[in-house]
C-alpha cells in the first residue's frame, strides 16, 4: 500500500465515532544481529575458553618452587661489604680442595671432581661480580652445585636409570634446585644404606648428618634473612664439611 492510498484511509476514518487515529505505528523496527541469531552459542565458547586459559594461568602461576627457574633474590644484588664478599671467596676455596683430593677412581668419580672444582671456582666468581654479570653467575653457581649431585649419584650408583640421568640432564640448566634436590637425596639413601652395613663410614655419617642440617638451616636463613651477613659464608664451610665426608664413600 503506497503511502498517499494510507493517507486518505486516515483522512476517511476521522470524524468516525470511537475511532482515533494514531499517526505512527505502534510496531517499533528492531535490527537483529544474524550471526548471533546464526552462531548463538559462539560467544559463550570463547568466554569458557577464556576462563579456562585464566584457570591454567593461575595454576601455572602458583606453581610449587621446585618447578621454577632459578631468580635472583635481594642477596643477588650484592654483599652487604667487602668484608663479607672476601669472606665468601675464602669459603669457596675449600671446594676447589675437596676437587683436587677426591678419589679419581674411574671416569665417573673423575667427573665428580672436577665438578667440585667448578663448583668452587662458579661460586668465587659469583661473588666477585656485580650488575647483569651477577645474575649470570648465579645461574651458573646453582648448575655447577647440581652438576656435582649428579656426578655423584652416577659415581656411587652406575645402575641410576637412563631416563633419570637424562632427564636431569634436560632439567639440568632450566631448574639446577630441582635436580640437585633429587641426586642430593638418592645421595643421602645410599651413604645410610653403606654406613649400615659398614661400621668404618658411620662417623663419617653421623658427621654428614650433622653438617647437612645445619647447612640447611643456614641455606634457609640466608634466603629469609638476605641482610645477616656471613651467613652465606657460612654454608659454605657447612656445605664443605658435608661433601668431604661423602668423599669417603668413593674411597
Amino acid at each position: 500500500m503506497s503511502q498517499k492510498c494510507t493517507k486518505n484511509h486516515s483522512r476517511a476514518l476521522e470524524g468516525v465515532h470511537g475511532v482515533q487515529v494514531v499517526p505512527h505505528s505502534p510496531f517499533s523496527l528492531t535490527e537483529t544481529n544474524q550471526t548471533e541469531d546464526l552462531h548463538p552459542s559462539t560467544c559463550g565458547t570463547s568466554t569458557t575458553r577464556e576462563n579456562q586459559l585464566m584457570i591454567m594461568q593461575r595454576a601455572w602461576q602458583q606453581r610449587p618452587a621446585c618447578l621454577r627457574p632459578i631468580h635472583c633474590s635481594i642477596s643477588c644484588h650484592g654483599d652487604q661489604h667487602v668484608a663479607e664478599t672476601i669472606a665468601n671467596v675464602l669459603t669457596s676455596i675449600p671446594f676447589i680442595a675437596l676437587g683436587m683430593t677426591a678419589p679419581r677412581k674411574n671416569f665417573s668419580s673423575k667427573m665428580y671432581a672436577n665438578s667440585l672444582i667448578g663448583v668452587g671456582v662458579a661460586s668465587s666468581m659469583y661473588h666477585c661480580s656485580r650488575g647483569k654479570l651477577r645474575k649470570f653467575m648465579r645461574w651458573v653457581d646453582y648448575t655447577m652445585i647440581a652438576t656435582t649431585t649428579v656426578c655423584l649419584s652416577r659415581a656411587l650408583r652406575n645402575e641410576n636409570p637412563k631416563l633419570l640421568m637424562a632427564a636431569s640432564a634436560a632439567f639440568l640448566p632450566v631448574n639446577p634446585l630441582m635436580v640437585s634436590v633429587i641426586h642430593t637425596g638418592m645421595m643421602e639413601v645410599a651413604f645410610a644404606k653403606r654406613a649400615l652395613k659398614n661400621p668404618d663410614l658411620r662417623m663419617a655419617h653421623t658427621i654428614h648428618k650433622m653438617s647437612s642440617l645445619m647447612g640447611g638451616i643456614l641455606f634457609i636463613a640466608d634466603d629469609l634473612f638476605p641482610k645477616t651477613p656471613y651467613l652465606h659464608a657460612g654454608w659454605h664451610l657447612a656445605a664443605a664439611v658435608g661433601v668431604g665426608t661423602c668423599n669417603k664413600l668413593l674411597e
